[in-house]
């Protein structure tokens, strides 16, 4: 089939009509029409140094997305480059706006028998004011701890996207990550990290969100590149080439710098617990990173960047769920043992037939399951090296639940998506590229030149 005959077709299946503009519409409306009431809950002084370390932690977590965007863009095949940053980017808009229109309700709102939030608690961010709150931000305003929070909700389905790059339809893309986010995400949040949440008053301990983010967008990574199947050089073996490896360093460094605000920030104050996070989060980086690599060297491979650069977001991973309750030894071992574990995984799964292109599920789904026992044995006072069993248990017995939790809901959401908007692009698509067939759009204008043809209508 040529490009033009592609291009046609294309144009046949129109996968955006005008519901999503009329969505975005009328939720704009709603926002203009809609009467906040002011915040009904509140608690003591404003800290102001909280409150300036906090807006820095919170500029760090966003900055993380873009971060990712550059890592994950770097790592496929150029003619799919545009595409897996615009997967990432784009949830900074979606998730923006879903998480004021009803997600921080679900996530945060008054708990209904610690399951799950009132949608109507802060519906549009109503009573989400500039004052404290006694639970939720003790020294910050309410407004501010939900921005903070946001950011997670942000990154959170960007990371799934690295499993099925270079074959997801962007529509349906779009529509994955809003069900995502609130039938996943955010009972995952409330149980976890609000007050109420049956798994937090279990005694679970996930410091910055190696449960609700890692493990969450691990397993629907998983779900993901299974409902999806291979794609087609995956099929017939061909050698995956990384379109450009300085944008995996550059999108490194920008994780590792974020990073100090997603795990530092969650201490939610400028404190000794938000120093200690910084240096543990610093610590298990470098670990990993170097293990990752000598690790490779002692099975006879080349220590690679890309490798390097994988390592150390796998530290990263790990240490999150840790980050405020284990010492800066004991973080030195999480990054090592997560790395090796992880490099292993990475390895199983190349030999398999499952296809996670950019290895979300060995690097975060499996990362953040050792974050999370690891934090069940080191967490001061209360883990299992300081003599107490419960809190290794519950992360044991959480660890399964969370997980499976995680793979089936994000499995039948995939199903729903798929009966709604094809999941898949066609193979013509896929052949061509995502850039152009899901965008209109090329990373380098040369692609245009040996294709010999214009790029196709913007139809996604």
């Amino acid at each position: 089939m040529t490009l033009a005959q592609v291009r046609r077709k294309t144009e046949r299946i129109r996968e955006f009509s005008a519901v999503p503009f009329l969505l975005v519409a009328l939720v704009s409306v709603a926002g203009a029409v809609f009467r906040a009431a002011p915040q009904a809950v509140t608690g003591g002084p404003i800290n102001a140094g909280d409150v300036a370390w906090m807006l820095t932690a919170t500029g760090l977590v966003l900055l993380m997305t873009p971060g990712l965007s550059f890592f994950y863009g770097g790592m496929v095949r150029t003619k799919n480059v545009v595409s897996t940053m615009l997967q990432s980017f784009v949830a900074m808009g979606v998730i923006s706006m879903l998480w004021i229109l009803v997600g921080f309700s679900l996530a945060f709102g008054d708990s209904f028998h610690g399951l799950i939030g009132n949608p109507l608690t802060y519906f549009m961010f109503t009573r989400v004011g500039a004052s404290t709150h006694p639970d939720l931000a003790p020294t910050i305003p309410l407004i501010l701890f939900a921005l903070f929070q946001l950011k997670f909700a942000i990154i959170t389905p960007a990371l799934i996207t690295g499993s099925f790059a270079e074959r997801v339809r962007f529509s349906s893309y779009l529509l994955f990550m809003c069900l995502f986010s609130v039938f996943v995400y955010s009972p995952l949040a409330h149980w976890t990290w609000h007050p109420d949440g049956f798994l937090h008053k279990l005694g679970v301990l996930d410091f910055a969100g190696g449960t609700v983010v890692h493990m969450s967008a691990g397993f629907a990574a998983l779900a993901g590149a299974m409902t999806l199947g291979r794609r087609r050089t995956h099929q017939a073996r061909e050698a995956h080439t990384p379109a450009n490896i300085p944008f995996v360093i550059l999108g490194t460094g920008m994780l590792w710098f974020g990073w100090f605000g997603f795990n530092a920030g969650s201490a939610l104050s400028a404190s000794g617990q938000a120093a200690m996070a910084f240096a543990t989060t610093n610590t298990a980086s470098a670990a990993a990173a170097l293990a990752w690599i000598f690790f490779d060297r002692m099975r006879g491979q080349k220590p690679s960047a890309l490798g390097a650069c994988v390592g150390a977001v796998v530290g990263l991973v790990a240490i999150t769920p840790a980050a405020g309750y284990v010492s800066i030894g004991e973080s030195m071992f999480i990054g090592t043992c997560a790395s090796v574990v992880s490099n292993l995984m990475v390895h199983w799964k190349n030999a398999s037939t499952l296809d996670d292109t950019l290895d979300v599920f060995p690097c975060h789904g499996v990362g953040g399951m050792v974050g999370m026992l690891m934090t069940g044995l080191f967490a001061k006072d209360v883990g299992l090296t300081s003599g107490h069993g419960w809190t290794f248990l519950v992360h044991c017995g959480a660890l399964v639940f969370v997980a499976a939790f995680s793979f089936c809901g994000s499995w039948m959401l995939y199903k729903l998506t798929n009966v709604i908007i094809p999941l898949r692009v066609s193979d013509e698509q896929e052949d061509i590229g995502l850039d152009l067939s899901q965008h209109g759009e090329v990373m380098q204008e040369t692609v245009l030149v040996s294709l010999d043809a214009a790029p196709l209508a913007k139809t996604a």
